[in-house]
């Protein structure tokens, strides 16, 4: 078969170009998009974006990422270390029953273990009887105290020291160291003085004048009558209660009247503070809401 004219077929190739499925997508020119794209997290400055994929900014280091997230709790300290916290605060508010308990401590062990005979000599030079009454009355009076009758383990040892420090934590050091002084001083001389009176009548004998007595109930006794004061009534009745009972038990079997009556009116004495220890436990609970 000759050739095929201009029109025909085999004496001119033509070529077909046929675009690839892949080519039929319009090219899309890159774009630079200067705002922040919606629903991207995390973009810094400009973003980039080429078809079928975005490109963004760096994502922070995980040092920073970890700098940001919570900080974490101080771990709360031991319950013994609380424990103790609390037991030092509760004991630095009570200095003057602390240091007096120190001073009983010290004069019990004296008591206990020196020679009988120098004991005897001291608590007859420390005794509260009309004798040294009229000769020093001061210096007897301070140190009548200074002893506890029937030693460190004695019942108004334990509760001097749960007594006076509960008062002292609601008045003050000083304002306690007043009420117990108050019942340790007045009961004495109410007590000592009718039996001068009874010697000089001729009621009692002169030994009478040199009665051995020391020690710290009264003031125990009359710190007692004003921590009832403050007190709940379910508290400070039983309180009132135990000291009073106790002296008019012993009146009742003429054990020691004297000392039992002493107990009865520094126990009063307390009682009668009652206006003032409360106006001063106010004043103490204002003071610690103010600071």
């Amino acid at each position: 078969m000759g050739p095929v004219g201009p029109l025909g077929g085999a004496g001119r190739k033509e070529r077909l170009t046929v675009d690839s499925p892949s080519d039929t997508t319009p090219q899309a020119p890159l774009a630079d998009v200067t705002g922040l794209l919606d629903g991207v997290p995390r973009q810094r400055g400009p973003v980039r974006v080429t078809p079928g994929a975005v490109a963004v900014g760096p994502s922070p280091a995980p040092e920073a990422a970890s700098a940001s997230g919570p900080v974490p709790k101080t771990a709360p300290a031991p319950d013994g270390a609380r424990s103790l916290s609390h037991l030092l605060r509760r004991t630095a508010g009570i200095p003057f029953t602390l240091a007096y308990a120190a001073v009983l401590a010290v004069t019990s062990l004296v008591a206990r273990y020196a020679d009988p005979a120098s004991v005897y000599a001291l608590h007859q030079a420390s005794s509260t009887d009309v004798a040294h009454l009229l000769r020093a009355p001061v210096s007897v009076l301070l140190a009548s105290g200074l002893w506890v009758a029937g030693g460190i383990l004695s019942p108004y040892a334990l509760l001097f020291v749960l007594v006076v420090g509960a008062l002292e934590r609601r008045i003050g050091g000083l304002r306690t160291a007043g009420v117990f002084l108050a019942g340790h001083v007045l009961a004495t001389l109410a007590t000592e003085i009718p039996v001068g009176l009874a010697v000089v009548a001729g009621q009692l004998p002169g030994t009478s004048l040199h009665r051995l007595d020391y020690g710290i109930s009264f003031g125990v006794a009359a710190c007692a009558g004003a921590l009832a004061g403050l007190l709940r009534p379910w508290l400070g009745r039983p309180l009132l209660a135990l000291f009073g009972g106790s002296a008019a038990a012993g009146l009742l079997t003429l054990t020691d009247p004297m000392t039992d009556w002493g107990h009865l009116i520094s126990l009063s004495i307390g009682v009668l503070c009652w206006p003032v220890v409360r106006r001063w436990s106010g004043a103490v609970t204002d003071r610690a809401a103010a600071s």
